[in-house]
């Protein structure tokens, strides 16, 4: 499988609880952390939870 690299640009102070469990589930603890996975349904659906607040490098 194809791997993608996750990098965090927002904050998540503001965010609702959810979201912020979504960014500690990818592994992403701060800002501008940079973190890869594997390009799997589930992980991309948790990056579509948090859409808003990482990108995507390809």
């Amino acid at each position: 499988m194809a791997t993608i690299k996750i990098k965090q640009v927002r904050s998540k102070i503001k965010s609702p609880k959810t979201q912020k469990l979504t960014l500690e589930a990818l592994g992403l603890k701060k800002l501008n952390a940079v973190v890869e996975h594997e390009d799997t349904p589930s992980i991309l659906g948790m990056v579509d939870k948090v859409k808003h607040l990482v990108e995507i490098i390809k």
